[in-house]
């Protein structure tokens, strides 16, 4: 395969606009002739995707002996892993996207073409900048290893969902009756819920269900259970933790719960057990919408709802100075008691 070295600069120059932004055909067809030399592989395609024109250099490339047999046919056909019909249909550029071909390697950049005076889009254009990627093999290898991590980050996101709705909190007396009203009430609302009751009642199944009725139900649902994390590391699993932010730490960056949650539900069970320094810092990322990993001087926005649980007696405790009263009624704006399991049995409901 013939290797330009000029391809990249060239390409980008000929093109009128911001990276052929509001690119017509009329503006690039008398510049095709350039394209034999400025690119090594260079087609355009109409409304429907069809071939409209295709340079000698990706004829080669492709084996097409005769240029004319392909004009007129769906690129797909042409083309083996064309993203073209993407960027007709959706009217946006891949300014630069790797595609495969058999031994080969090509950087591609592809643009709508609109229509002159309606705007719609009429077609597109690709051209080949890179076809020599030994430079860049440092660079492709670190943009596939970031894409092997964004799609486990994706299916991680899938099942950080909530996994119950109300019909798996079970009952039928008056109280577990109000309680799935006011379930209800607390899901329509993006304001912090208190979940109180005994120990084992369902306070995480509840709040699960909360979170999927809510608008943030297709986001994430986070969950942390305060009493079982030390308290030396609960400030890491809350805000996250920068590379060698104490000894011991992770080479890697670590994001806290508030991160993993973000646009979606964080559920603090058994807020009560929460150490008072702990509580403080809490309150701040509550207010503010903001946390500071461990380590860094770098604030991050979060937009987080918050629902909180309990089986201790939080006013008892802010009487007695054990928690911020302050944070107390930051979390308490929509309060939900639920009732013990035995109160459920003992009027033949069940549970599940």
């Amino acid at each position: 395969m013939r290797r330009d070295s000029r391809s990249s600069s060239d390409v980008k120059r000929l093109l009128p606009g911001s990276l052929g932004e509001g690119l017509t055909l009329e503006a690039i067809r008398p510049l095709f002739p350039l394209f034999e030399h400025a690119s090594t592989g260079a087609i355009s395609v109409d409304a429907e995707a069809r071939l409209t024109w295709i340079n000698d250099s990706y004829c080669r490339l492709l084996g097409i002996e005769d240029p004319a047999s392909a004009i007129g046919r769906p690129v797909a056909e042409v083309v083996p892993h064309t993203r073209m019909p993407e960027v007709v249909r959706s009217g946006r550029p891949i300014l630069l996207d790797i595609m495969e071909f058999e031994e080969h390697q090509l950087v591609v950049m592809r643009l709508p073409l609109h229509d002159r005076e309606s705007g719609a889009v009429s077609g597109a254009v690709a051209f080949i900048v890179f076809d020599d990627l030994e430079p860049l093999t440092p660079l492709i290898g670190k943009y596939r290893r970031l894409q092997q991590d964004l799609a486990v980050a994706r299916r991680a996101l899938a099942k950080r969902g909530a996994r119950y709705d109300m019909g798996d909190f079970i009952g039928a007396s008056p109280s577990v009756l109000e309680v799935k009203r006011r379930a209800r009430l607390a899901a329509a609302r993006a304001t912090p819920v208190l979940l109180l009751g005994e120990t084992g009642t369902g306070k995480e199944v509840l709040a699960q269900a909360i979170h999927g009725a809510s608008p943030r139900g297709d986001l994430p649902f986070v969950a942390v259970n305060v009493a079982a994390v030390p308290e030396n590391l609960l400030e890491a699993e809350f805000f996250g933790v920068v590379p060698g932010a104490f000894t011991g730490a992770d080479r890697r960056p670590r994001q806290g719960k508030f991160q993993l949650a973000d646009g979606g539900t964080l559920f603090l069970d058994e807020v009560g057990d929460m150490p008072q320094a702990v509580q403080a810092k809490l309150l701040r990322a509550l207010q503010e919408g903001e946390v500071e990993p461990l380590g860094s001087n770098e604030v991050k926005r979060v937009d987080v709802r918050v629902i909180a649980a309990t089986s201790c007696d939080l006013e008892a405790m802010v009487a007695e100075g054990r928690f911020r009263s302050d944070l107390y009624y930051r979390l308490n704006v929509l309060r939900i008691r639920v009732p013990p399991l035995r109160e459920r049995l003992a009027i033949g409901c069940s549970w599940g």
